[in-house]
């Protein structure tokens, strides 16, 4: 009877628990975020799409960091790209301090595009060290479990989020009838509200900020492998002419780049599209809770699976019940909508470490920069939620202004997601693995 590869190869074991460890660091940072695109658009009283640049800076600095970390770790180290990573991630979020003192929502933009330097940093150095810990074979289930932790700093985002952001701003206050106290308040009475509010937002950042130096400093001096990510030959040139030619990998990055976009327009219209129901952004966060331990449990599910199903087979069954969960999303009234929506993430739970390691499959040492246009397809993140904001946009500021196709503008906008998956499901049926294309 032929021996399965090995998972994880025991001397490559503490190494790759400290690295799984910043998964968790990456998916605090992105869901501690997400609620902030209603929580500004509250405090500083922004439209749909003004609100959205807190994901068009925030993903965007994966886009202009990503090369540049890439160049970084071929020429130095794997732990010598994380230290720099964590190093601008707690540099970022404590700049949220003189962002609330300064009250300016450029400054906040700013802060999160410079944390978002070091996530580029931890993610482009972080998902090829996992996929080299062990066999190839393996690799993506490696990867698949390391994502694993991913939602588990999540959901803690989330939890931080809801109890000492949302529930603590008074902007978000109602009186008897369900109605926002802020809106009915003259200048001087906001403008000391949004005072507070932009303290209680700054507060948590600013101890984040602390506790990834401190991730730092523990990272810095633990011994670990440094010789997995040196390589001073650098010759981009000769490596794109590769990667250029490689039709799976080219591919691979368009389908995560409309992936990224899709996951993120859903965990932050999540919020807008349980408001239309009647439902606060605070009390909202309970469904992106459930969303997030769906995702979770899909994700578990997922690592077992591909045992015994091939990567790009189970990526197709994901993608159209993630088109289905969609359009139930855009179609179905009232909560069945909202639990649609929610339902999408247990389909999108396979998508991104799927699509990265059929797109990095068999690339050796071409890796390190294949890696890099990866983490920059996470552009899609920033693209995407602002074409959404626009849509949502189009009748007024409010979520149901105007119906399209039968449907308040904040359900119709889920067309964008839906046609991001559509962009997914096509993918996994032109991968190699499904059509026998070679990369």
């Amino acid at each position: 009877m032929t021996q399965k590869p090995i998972l994880i190869p025991k001397e490559l074991l503490l190494p790759f628990i400290l690295i799984t460890s910043l998964f968790a660091l990456w998916g605090f940072a992105n869901d501690i975020t997400n609620p902030m695109v209603a929580g500004f658009k509250r405090v500083l009283e922004l439209n749909n799409t003004q609100a959205s640049w807190v994901q068009l800076a925030f993903y965007g600095g994966y886009f202009t960091m990503a090369l540049p970390a890439a160049f970084f770790i071929k020429r130095y180290s794997y732990k010598t790209g994380i230290l720099l990573g964590l190093g601008l991630y707690g540099f970022g979020a404590m700049l949220f301090y003189p962002a609330a003192a300064w009250e300016s929502y450029g400054f906040f933009l700013a802060s999160l595009y410079i944390l978002t330097f070091g996530l580029a940093f931890l993610e482009t150095t972080a998902n090829p060290y996992i996929l080299s810990m062990g066999p190839e074979e393996t690799a993506t289930q490696r990867l698949n479990l390391a994502q694993a932790f991913n939602p588990m700093g999540a959901l803690a985002g989330l939890f931080v989020a809801k109890q000492f952001i949302l529930n603590a701003l008074r902007s978000n206050a109602t009186d008897e009838n369900g109605k926002i106290i802020f809106n009915s308040l003259d200048e001087a009475a906001k403008a000391v509200i949004r005072t507070a509010d932009l303290m209680v937002i700054r507060d948590p950042y600013v101890i984040l900020g602390i506790v990834v130096i401190a991730i730092l400093v523990l990272i810095a001096v633990v011994k670990m492998p440094e010789n997995l990510g040196r390589d001073r030959n650098l010759d981009f040139k000769a490596t794109m002419s590769r990667l250029l030619k490689n039709r799976n990998f080219v591919e691979g990055t368009l389908a995560q780049m409309f992936y990224v976009g899709a996951q993120i327009m859903v965990w932050t219209y999540i919020y807008q599209y349980a408001e239309v129901l009647g439902i606060s952004n605070a009390d909202a966060v309970n469904y992106g809770y459930i969303a997030l331990v769906v995702f979770l449990i899909g994700r578990w599910i997922c690592t077992f699976l591909l045992r015994y199903i091939p990567a790009s087979k189970l990526l197709a069954i994901f993608s159209v019940l993630a088109i289905l969960f969609t359009a139930g999303a855009i179609f179905l009234p009232g909560m069945m909508g909202l639990y649609s929506l929610v339902a999408i993430s247990f389909a999108m739970s396979l998508m991104f470490p799927t699509i990265y390691g059929i797109a990095l499959d068999g690339m050796g040492e071409d890796s390190k920069f294949a890696a890099a246009f990866l983490v920059m397809a996470i552009v899609g993140g920033a693209i995407m939620p602002t074409l959404q904001g626009m849509i949502m946009d189009i009748g007024g500021i409010g979520y149901d202004d105007t119906l399209i196709w039968g449907v308040p503008e904040v359900n119709f906008s889920f067309i964008l997601p839906l046609a991001c998956f559509v962009m997914v499901l096509l993918f996994s049926l032109r991968a190699k693995k499904i059509i026998q294309l070679e990369g």
